[in-house]
């Protein structure tokens, strides 16, 4: 029989490889469940074996299709609480809606902190994020968030690789703090672009771009992408400026087929991400190397399940969980 304080990791549906590399991580099977999308676009989600009195988490990015992710994670946190489970974790490797975190303009939803208080209201005893587009969604939860974060994973990486003068570019303002972080650790010089966005549509344009990059090896860092727009404006305003190699450090990669053929025809020559979506139009792709964020969060999972501190783990980018998302490759 199960123990009680075993460790229970579920998957919904765009989850389930980055539950399943959790689970070898760990050296445990993924909790049995099930999910259907009827014909009328209905969902249903069974848990398929006993959680009572279990603390369970269950892994569910609201990324490519948001909307049905979400209502399965409300269904999700729901079908584990009326199966008596003691609590329930939800492990958001990639936070949906995240860009709707403040009221910026005459009636608009605030439509991370409503995606929030459903969440919570639905079930939710404990979130656990990673790289959310604002650090002040953790406040619209009441109940615990552990953020964690991509940084050390990709400073890591980037450490093992050969790079002529390299500068980290922020693609705006409002990026620029994390990309601080990124120069601090790394001990890189940082430049940045500015943009503007005329509407709400995914186009951004770049306008100016602050800092010497001339013979420099250029890495964009971005929380993530959808269409492609900003990297390759700003890849080849950076080209113009005589730039001598750019890739882009995305911590989330959302991309569609029309932003393939965008970074395509770009100057970038890579992109560097991690596996927070399972995107299938970039998974293989020649220009894209994929690290794996799983061993962080199953790492989390341990240390939460355990009563421990999870911090520690970023205090060093020696730290053996660091070393273990490096050792990814995407079999293809």
């Amino acid at each position: 029989m199960e123990q009680p304080d075993a460790i229970k990791i579920f998957a919904g549906s765009s989850g389930k490889a980055f539950a399943e590399s959790m689970c070898r991580y760990l050296g445990i099977e993924l909790g049995i469940s099930d999910v259907r999308k009827f014909s009328d676009g209905n969902l249903f989600v069974r848990v398929g074996e006993t959680v009572r009195s279990q603390d369970v988490y269950l892994v569910l990015p609201m990324a490519l299709n948001p909307n049905d992710e979400f209502t399965e994670l409300l269904f999700w946190m729901d079908a584990f609480k009326r199966a008596s489970a003691r609590t329930v974790t939800a492990i958001l490797p990639y936070f949906g809606y995240a860009k709707g975190d403040k009221k910026d303009e005459p009636r608009v939803s605030i439509r991370a902190r409503v995606c929030a208080e459903s969440i919570e209201l639905a079930g939710a005893d404990r979130i656990v994020c990673f790289d959310l587009h604002s650090p002040q969604i953790q406040g619209f939860f009441k109940k615990p968030v552990d953020h964690i974060y991509a940084m050390p994973i990709l400073a890591a990486y980037l450490r093992r690789q050969s790079f002529h003068n390299p500068i980290l570019v922020s693609p705006d303002l409002g990026f620029l703090k994390q990309t601080r972080k990124f120069a601090q650790e790394l001990g890189w010089p940082l430049a940045v672009g500015e943009k503007i966005r005329r509407g709400h549509d995914e186009k951004a344009e770049v306008v100016e771009i602050m800092g010497e990059v001339r013979d420099r090896d250029c890495l964009i860092v971005d929380d993530f992408t959808i269409s492609g727009g900003t990297l390759t404006d700003l890849s080849r305003g950076l080209k113009e400026r005589g730039a001598r190699r750019i890739v882009a450090v995305l911590s989330h990669c959302l991309i569609r087929p029309e932003g393939i053929a965008k970074l395509e025809a770009s100057p970038i020559e890579q992109i560097i991400t991690t596996n927070s979506v399972a995107n299938p139009y970039s998974s293989c792709h020649p220009k894209f190397v994929t690290l794996s964020a799983s061993p962080l969060f199953a790492e989390t999972i341990r240390r939460i399940h355990g009563g421990q501190s999870v911090s520690p783990m970023f205090d060093s980018p020696d730290d053996p969980v660091i070393r273990s998302c490096l050792d990814y490759s995407e079999s293809c």
